[in-house]
Parts: structure tokens; C-alpha cells; sequence
């Protein structure tokens, strides 16, 4: 049987019903200039950089919407900020998002996402999250490269670990991982890839998990691999979907013909559906699901499924990633997102997620339910490309807590 380990907290349940009441109270009172001369026309929306012209009062003629969002034009997002997060202290990072058009008509958004980051734990991290389209969407080439040098800490396998119980580690990593996708009908993408994922200077400063167990004192991994991916996406703006579904399955074989340490498989599925609560789509419900499975050989540690190591580096808000890592992880995530000032400039969120992994192939009911849950805030950083400044802050058990940052929605 599965244990389940939910626990409502009434101040968190409080805080967003705060949230949303805000939210309600400011689309209701907030008086919009264009709706004061004909209160059928939709209020104009507003982004960080309009309110840097306006506060700095400079004179910058504006551009017709046409003209913003032609193909080949940059739509970018940039935000230098110092935080902290709880898998490295004290941050800073520079989170940048291009967005752009290939075509001008039936062609989806494209966009790159380059986020460098540096903490005060001496974590150094380059990564670079491509997707881009082609005209009419015959073809989706997407991209993943990262470096990470990167002092962290890890819990051990399975879902019934502790927090006291925890090992220090460092290690470099370089991932590369490119795919080329093509149309196969409406929605409907298919093709092939090449994934690597290479640790080396892999070190352990503690006994307290299974990790020197499970890792054999290796320093170096590497897991080398082809992939067959399939995906049914009718998204056409990965930043801030709206009213649309996306399903995933991607299969990997890591072979040691390719460079592998060793010959073993793995699956990921995934499913996102987004549903439109008002006739504007400033109120959204979205839904995630997120599953992996190695089998048919060993893989690497850090190549076990593990909370916070999906592509953007999202599931398990409310925990440090790698908290819980598994040969097998299934994880579900609800999110309600809405508008707090009328003109789209703020925004709120709340959420709550699941997440549960196996310390052996195969058995993912003998774990733990890990749930998390917790409240943000959303600043409209380009209005074109619809990107957001996403700031929150989670909630987990064994009092895990702690602020959590993105640019562009979190799924």
C-alpha cells in the first residue's frame, strides 16, 4: 500500500484565498483609461518594460502590435536578480528568454532560454533550452545543453528518506541532448534524437546515504544514448499556454556501442492540459503530470529520475532538488493562475503537487506520497511573447520550505 502523507495547512489555504481575493478586488476596481472611453474595449495590457518608459518618462513612440510580433523580431525578456533558492543559497542570475516568430501565420512561438546562475555555494550553471519551429510547424527542432559545476547535496534513494540524513557531493556535469521532430498531422510531431549526459570529478563527502553504495566510488559516468520521441502539442506559446493540451513520450536506449557506461533504458511520459476559465484567458487551470522509469540495465545515480531535474527544473516545488531520487518517478501538479491588476502587469498563482519514486525497479507502491503546495506571484516581463517573472514560494513535509524562481510560466 501506498502511504499517503497529505496535511492542510489552513494558513496556506488562507494566503490564497487572500491572493485570489486580491486578484478579484483589483480586476473589479481598477479603472482602465480605453475602458473609460468605451467600456466594451478589453483593457490594454501592460509589462515591465511600459512601466519603465512611463516611470522614467521616456519619450518612446509606440509600435503597433503588427510590428512587435513579426517574424524574425526578438521578443526578449531579461531579469539580473540576486535571490535565494534552496539548492544554493545565495544566487544571482541573469534569466533571459528570447521569444520569435519564423513565419508570420500558422507557425508557433519559438524560443531559447539562457539562464546563468552563480550561488554563494559555488554552484556555477550554464544552461541553454531551445525549441524552435519552422514555418507552418512542419518541423520542431528542440535543444537542451547545460554545464554545471556543482557542490549539492543528496538524500539517498526512494521516498521514505529524511532530511538529517544527508550526503554532501560535487561534480561537474555536461548534458547535451538535440532532437529534430516533424509534423505527422495537426498537433501531431514525431522523430529522433541524441541524448548525453556525462559526470565527472564525481566526489563524496559523506556516509549518511546509499549513495557510495549504489555509485561503486565511480568519479566519472556517462550515459550515451538514441531516442525515439512522439508528442501531441497544440500549444502556440510554450511561455504561457492557454487553452491547450501536450502529451509526451519520449524512449531512450543508453548504449555502451555509443559511449555508455552501460546498456539501459529509459521512458518518460508526460501530459499537460490547460483549461480557460474566462472568456480572456487571464484565469487559467493547468495540469501536469510528469513520469519516468529506468529498466533494462543500471543506470548512473545522477541519472535516476529525481525531483527538480525535469527539463526546466520544476517538479517537487516546495523541496530541494534531488530530494527524492528513484529508478521510477511519478509526479502530478495542479496550478491556478490569475490576474491581479486588470492591465496584466501582476499576476497570482496557486499550487500544489505530488510526487512519489521508487528505490527499486518496479516498485513504486511500496513509496511514499511526498505532496508540496504554496503561492506566488506573476510580473509580465514582454507582453508580446507573453513572458512572466515567476516568484513563489513552497511548502513540503518535514518542514521543507523555501522560494522557488523562473521565467516563464512553470509548466
Amino acid at each position: 500500500m501506498i502511504k499517503y502523507h497529505f496535511k492542510i495547512r489552513t494558513w496556506f489555504l488562507l494566503a490564497g484565498l487572500l491572493l485570489a481575493g486580491i486578484g478579484a478586488f483589483a480586476q473589479k476596481h481598477t479603472i482602465d483609461s480605453s475602458a473609460v472611453k468605451k467600456s466594451t474595449a478589453p483593457p490594454k495590457e501592460e509589462d515591465l518594460m511600459d512601466i519603465g518608459i512611463k516611470l522614467f518618462r521616456l519619450k518612446t513612440p509606440p509600435k503597433p502590435d503588427s510590428e512587435c510580433i513579426k517574424p524574425g523580431k526578438i521578443l526578449l525578456a531579461v531579469f539580473p536578480a540576486v535571490g535565494y533558492a534552496l539548492q544554493s543559497g545565495g544566487v544571482a542570475i541573469v534569466a533571459t528568454n528570447i521569444s520569435f516568430y519564423t513565419a508570420a501565420v500558422n507557425t508557433n512561438l519559438s524560443t531559447i532560454s539562457f539562464n546563468p546562475e552563480y550561488s554563494f555555494m559555488q554552484q556555477t550553471i550554464i544552461p541553454v533550452i531551445t525549441s524552435i519551429w519552422t514555418k507552418d510547424n512542419k518541423f520542431n527542432f528542440l535543444g537542451d545543453w547545460r554545464f554545471y559545476k556543482y557542490p549539492s547535496y543528496t538524500y539517498g534513494l526512494g521516498s521514505r528518506t529524511v532530511l538529517d540524513k544527508v550526503d554532501s557531493i560535487n561534480y561537474s556535469y555536461f548534458k547535451f541532448y538535440q532532437e529534430a521532430l516533424m509534423r505527422m498531422a495537426p498537433h501531431l510531431y514525431g522523430g529522433i534524437g541524441y541524448n548525453l549526459d556525462y559526470h565527472w570529478q564525481i566526489q563524496d563527502y559523506g556516509e549518511s546515504t546509499d549513495f557510495n553504495q549504489y555509485n561503486g566510488n565511480a568519479t566519472k559516468t556517462v550515459s550515451s544514448g538514441l531516442i525515439a520521441h512522439v508528442k501531441y502539442d497544440d500549444r502556440e506559446n510554450i511561455n504561457n499556454p492557454i487553452n491547450a493540451f501536450y502529451g509526451s513520450v519520449i524512449y531512450r536506449y543508453n548504449s555502451t556501442i555509443l559511449g555508455s557506461d552501460n546498456d539501459w533504458q529509459y521512458l518518460q511520459v508526460e501530459m499537460r492540459k490547460y483549461f480557460k476559465l474566462n472568456p480572456r484567458g487571464t484565469t487559467i487551470l493547468a495540469l501536469w503530470n510528469w513520469n519516468e522509469f529506468t529498466f533494462g540495465g543500471k543506470a548512473p545515480y545522477l541519472d535516476l529520475p529525481s525531483t527538480g531535474w525535469d527539463t526546466y527544473s520544476n517538479t517537487g516545488r516546495g523541496y530541494i532538488q534531488g530530494r527524492f531520487r528513484g529508478n521510477e518517478m511519478v509526479y502530478v501538479e495542479s496550478e491556478l493562475r490569475f490576474n491581479i491588476l486588470k492591465n496584466g502587469l501582476l499576476g497570482g498563482v496557486v499550487f500544489c503537487n505530488a510526487e512519489t519514486v521508487s528505490k527499486t525497479f518496479n516498485t513504486l507502491g511500496a513509496g511514499v506520497i511526498s505532496p508540496g503546495e504554496g503561492f506566488g506571484i506573476r510580473i509580465k516581463l514582454n507582453r508580446y511573447s507573453n513572458t512572466n517573472l515567476c516568484l513563489d514560494y513552497g511548502f513540503g513535509t518535514q518542514n521543507s520550505r523555501g522560494f522557488f524562481f523562473n521565467i516563464g510560466e512553470v509548466f
